[in-house]
C-alpha cells in the first residue's frame, strides 16, 4: 500500500480535469491529477465548441494548436428530418465572428485532448497519473483521504472532482445520482467521402423529427464526418428490457427522409449510450473539495455545452482560488458565485429545446418551422446569452424557458 500526501488533486483526466489542472498550475500551485484509465483518452468521436468555450481555450493559449485540426464550419443549418426541408441557419462567418470574437469551432474530441494533455506534461507543476481509479473519499477536518481500487491511500489538502456524470467526489457533496431521461445516443465517425454525393460538408447539420435527431459536422481537418444519433427510446418507455439497440435506432429513424436514413444506416453502433440528466445542484463544495464539469452540472447535449462548460468551469476556478491565496473554502465559494447560475441556466435550457427538437404534436411542429423560417442567418440575438464574452451581456439576452427563444444549432 502506497501513502502519498498532495496539496491539491484532481480526480478525472477529462477535458475538464486536464484543462482545470493547467489552468491552476500557471497560477503557481503545484497539481497532482489522477485518471482511472491506463491512458488518457475521451470516449465518443465529435465536439462543439462555442465562441465561449474558443474564448477560453485562447485565454489557455490553447486555441492555435485547437485549430490545426479542427473545423471551422461555415453555419449551422436545421432540417425537417421527416421533409428534409431547410428551415433555418446560423451564419458562423465574419460577422459572427466579429459579433462574438472567437470562432465557433467543431473538433475531434481525442484531438481536443490532446492538445490539453501536451500542455500539461510541458507544466512543471503537474503530475500526472494513470490507472488510479478511486474507490472511496473521506472528509476530515484537516484532508481528505482518499482510497484507491488498487489499496493505495493518498491525503490531500483539497480535491477537485472533474469525475464525470459518476462522480465518487461529488458523495461527499451530493447524494442526488443524475436520473436516465431514455433519451440514447448513437455515435460514430466515417471518411467524409462516403457522405460526399448528399451532405454539405462545411456545415453542422441538425435534423430534428418526433423524438429523434441527427448531429453531422466535420472533424479532424475535414478528414472525417461526425455523426450523432439520438433517440427517445420507445423500448424503454413501454417498459421493455430490449431498448438502445441498433435495430431500435433504426427503427426510430425508419420514418424519416432519405438522406437521414442513409447516414443514419452509416453509425455502427451495436448499443447506444444512455443520456442522463439531473437537477441543478445547490452547492458544488464542501470545505475541502468541489466540483467542475459533469459532476457538478450534468446536462442534455441539446445546447452543446458539457464541455464549454467544464472549460469555464477551469478558468473560474482557478482565477477564484489564486485570489483567494490559501482560503479554499473562500476561492469554492466565490468559484459557486461566478459559475452557478450560468451552469444552472444550461442544464434548464437544454431540456425545452431537446423537447421543441423531438416534439410529434403537429400545431408544435408547424409553429416551430414557421419561427425558424423567419428568423435571419445572421441573428444572434438568441445566442447572446450563451456565447456573448461578459455575464453582464449574457443576462440580457434571452431566457432559458421561453419556448420561443432557441438556442443553438
Amino acid at each position: 500500500m502506497t501513502q502519498l500526501h498532495v496539496e491539491t488533486l484532481i480526480a478525472g483526466g477529462g477535458i475538464g480535469g486536464l484543462a482545470t489542472a493547467l489552468a491552476i498550475a500557471r497560477t503557481g500551485k503545484p497539481v497532482h491529477l489522477v485518471e482511472r484509465a491506463p491512458a488518457f483518452g475521451e470516449i465518443g468521436a465529435g465536439l462543439q465548441i462555442g465562441p465561449n468555450a474558443t474564448r477560453a481555450l485562447d485565454k489557455l493559449g490553447l486555441l492555435d494548436d485547437v485549430l490545426k485540426t479542427a473545423v471551422i464550419p461555415s453555419r449551422g443549418v436545421i432540417f425537417d428530418a421527416v421533409t428534409g426541408e431547410k428551415l433555418t441557419t446560423l451564419d458562423f462567418g465574419d460577422k459572427f465572428l466579429k459579433h462574438y470574437g472567437h470562432p465557433y469551432i467543431v473538433t475531434h474530441r481525442k484531438d481536443l485532448l490532446d492538445v490539453l494533455l501536451a500542455a500539461c506534461r510541458a507544466e512543471a507543476n503537474i503530475t500526472l497519473s494513470n490507472n488510479r481509479a478511486l474507490a472511496k473519499v473521506h472528509e476530515e477536518e484537516d484532508r481528505i483521504v482518499v482510497e484507491f481500487q488498487d489499496g493505495d491511500v493518498w491525503t490531500c489538502d483539497v480535491i477537485i472532482g472533474a469525475d464525470g456524470i459518476k462522480s465518487t467526489v461529488r458523495s461527499l457533496i451530493d447524494h442526488e445520482q443524475p436520473v436516465f431521461t431514455g433519451h440514447v445516443a448513437y455515435r460514430g465517425t466515417v471518411p467524409t467521402g462516403q457522405v460526399a454525393d448528399f451532405i454539405n460538408q462545411e456545415d453542422v447539420a441538425l435534423w430534428i423529427g418526433p423524438g429523434v435527431h441527427l448531429m453531422q459536422y466535420p472533424v479532424r481537418s475535414g478528414e472525417l464526418y461526425n455523426q450523432v444519433a439520438v433517440i427517445e427510446s420507445a423500448r424503454y418507455a413501454e417498459g421493455r428490457d430490449d431498448w438502445g439497440t441498433a435495430q431500435e435506432m433504426t427503427e426510430m429513424f425508419a420514418g424519416m427522409c432519405e438522406p437521414v436514413r442513409r447516414s443514419v444506416s452509416m453509425i455502427n453502433a451495436e448499443r447506444g449510450t444512455p443520456v442522463s440528466d439531473r437537477e441543478p445542484a445547490e452547492t458544488w463544495s464542501s470545505n475541502r473539495a468541489v466540483l467542475i464539469g459533469d459532476a457538478a452540472h450534468a446536462m442534455l447535449q441539446y445546447l452543446g455545452q458539457g464541455a464549454c462548460q467544464a472549460l469555464e468551469d477551469a478558468l473560474s476556478l482557478a482565477d477564484n482560488l489564486d485570489r483567494a491565496e490559501k482560503d479554499h473554502v473562500q476561492g469554492f465559494k466565490a468559484y459557486e458565485d461566478d459559475r452557478m447560475e450560468r451552469a444552472s441556466r444550461c442544464q434548464r435550457a437544454a431540456r425545452p429545446w431537446g423537447a421543441l427538437w423531438h416534439t410529434a404534436d403537429p400545431t408544435t411542429v408547424a409553429l416551430r418551422n414557421r419561427y425558424f423560417k423567419l428568423r435571419a442567418p445572421d441573428d444572434y440575438s438568441e445566442t447572446d446569452w450563451l456565447y456573448s464574452a461578459t455575464t453582464d451581456e449574457a443576462s440580457t439576452k434571452g431566457h432559458p424557458n421561453e419556448a420561443g427563444k432557441l438556442y443553438h444549432v
